[in-house]
């Protein structure tokens, strides 16, 4: 449904050692990397980052955060481990939501702009 997704970012530098970190262990990279924007994916870039004066004020009753798609439980733990260790803040720590389905397995953070972040793996493979 969605092609890619935009954000604005104060300090795009503090930004890329963040996303860096957070994202490699779901498989995703920096794929594109310019004067004022990073992009971030796995075979294409769906996440840009833009150097912004005025990013969207966080807002925690906004409703707005992202979800990643992790390929297993461990890298969700790790991201959400990477983030913490990189200035975010904890959202959520890693495990079951079994309120949103019996093999939810997610942890949340927030980035230092203030983007509320997910990363969710499914049913463990057998």
């Amino acid at each position: 449904m969605l092609d890619h997704v935009s954000i604005g970012v104060r300090d795009l530098h503090a930004a890329k050692a963040f996303y860096d970190a957070a994202l490699a262990p779901l498989g995703y990279a920096c794929l594109s990397e310019g004067d004022d924007s990073l992009g971030y994916g796995r075979d294409n870039v769906v996440l840009w980052l833009n150097r912004s004066a005025r990013p969207v004020p966080a807002d925690a009753e906004s409703g707005l955060h992202f979800c990643f798609a992790a390929p297993t439980r461990a890298s969700v733990d790790a991201f959400h481990a990477a983030a913490l260790a990189m200035g975010g803040r904890d959202n959520g720590a890693p495990g079951l939501r079994a309120d949103y389905d019996p093999d939810y397995y997610a942890a949340f953070a927030i980035d230092p702009d203030g983007y509320r972040l997910e990363a969710y793996c499914g049913k463990p493979a057998a």
